[in-house]
C-alpha cells in the first residue's frame, strides 16, 4: 500500500539515492551526482516535504526549494519531484505532486514552478495533467556533461492562495 507522509530525518539516504536514479537517466537534472543526504536536506524548504512510502521502502518524493531571497517572492517555489526507477509510470509521481500542490498552498504558496528538460515528456505530460502550464523555453540554459540543454519553465498558480489580497 502506498502512503504519502512528511519526510522523516532517518529519509535522506533513500532520497539521495532516487534523486541518483532521476539522474542517471540524463533527463532530470544538470546535475550528475547526488550530494551527500546531510547536504540535500538543507537545501529544500522545510515544508511541505512528501514521501511516497510503499510498505516501507521510499518509492519517490517531493520537495520545495525556494527561487529567491526577497519576501516578495516568498509565495513562490520550485518543485523537486523523483520516483524511483522501478515504480515510474504507476502514478507514484502524480499523487505526490497532487498532494504537494495541497499542502503548499495550505501553507501559503500562490505559485509553483518547474524546469524541466523538454526530453523528459513524462514529467512534462505529469506537471500539465496537474494544473501547471508552460510559460518558458530557456534555450540552452546550461551545459550538462558538455552538451547545452534547454530547459521548459512549467508554473502553477493557486486559483486561491495570493488571490486579492497579499498572503
Amino acid at each position: 500500500m502506498l502512503h504519502i507522509r512528511p519526510v522523516q530525518p532517518a529519509d535522506w539516504p533513500a532520497l539521495a539515492a532516487i534523486y541518483q536514479q532521476g539522474i542517471d537517466t540524463g533527463h532530470a537534472t544538470f546535475e550528475t551526482k547526488a550530494p551527500p543526504p546531510d547536504e540535500m536536506a538543507q537545501h529544500y524548504l522545510p515544508a511541505p516535504q512528501l514521501v511516497a512510502d510503499q510498505n516501507g521502502t521510499l518509492v519517490g518524493y517531493a520537495l520545495l526549494s525556494g527561487v529567491s531571497g526577497r519576501c516578495v517572492y516568498g509565495g513562490v517555489a520550485e518543485v523537486s519531484l523523483y520516483v524511483r526507477a522501478s515504480e515510474r509510470g504507476k502514478g507514484i509521481g502524480h499523487q505526490l505532486l497532487e498532494q504537494l500542490i495541497i499542502d503548499s498552498e495550505a501553507q501559503g504558496f500562490w505559485t509553483l514552478q518547474a524546469g524541466i528538460f523538454p526530453e523528459n515528456l513524462a514529467s512534462v505530460a505529469l506537471h500539465h495533467r496537474a494544473g501547471f502550464r508552460t510559460v518558458g523555453y530557456r534555450e540552452k540554459l546550461g551545459q550538462r556533461q558538455g552538451v547545452w540543454r534547454d530547459v521548459l519553465l512549467l508554473e502553477r498558480r493557486s486559483p486561491t492562495v495570493g488571490i486579492g489580497s497579499p498572503p
